[in-house]
């Protein structure tokens, strides 16, 4: 998270999109479900598309999500990266 800046929506998107779901103490439900990601790539894919505009409409209300995009940046290892594009 950062330190300053975190008013701005697409902070707060992006800070969303990068925690996975029980990270945080007290709000087990933040973030995304890292169970996805052992799916096959296509379930997978849009289980955690989703996932992600659940997120987003839960605890960013004042994001609409016009696009979410997700890259597999490792896929062999689980390493994926998940980016919206709002309004």
């Amino acid at each position: 998270m950062l330190a300053s800046g975190n008013g701005n929506k697409q902070t707060c998107v992006n800070n969303l999109l990068s925690i996975i779901r029980g990270e945080v103490p007290y709000d087990r439900l933040r973030g995304l479900d890292a169970r996805i990601i052992d799916k096959p790539g296509g379930e997978a894919d849009d289980e955690l598309r989703q996932d992600a505009v659940w997120v987003l409409e839960t605890y960013e209300p004042r994001a609409e999500v016009q696009q979410i995009q997700v890259t597999h940046d490792d896929a062999a290892n689980g390493q994926f990266s998940v980016s919206a594009q709002i309004s």
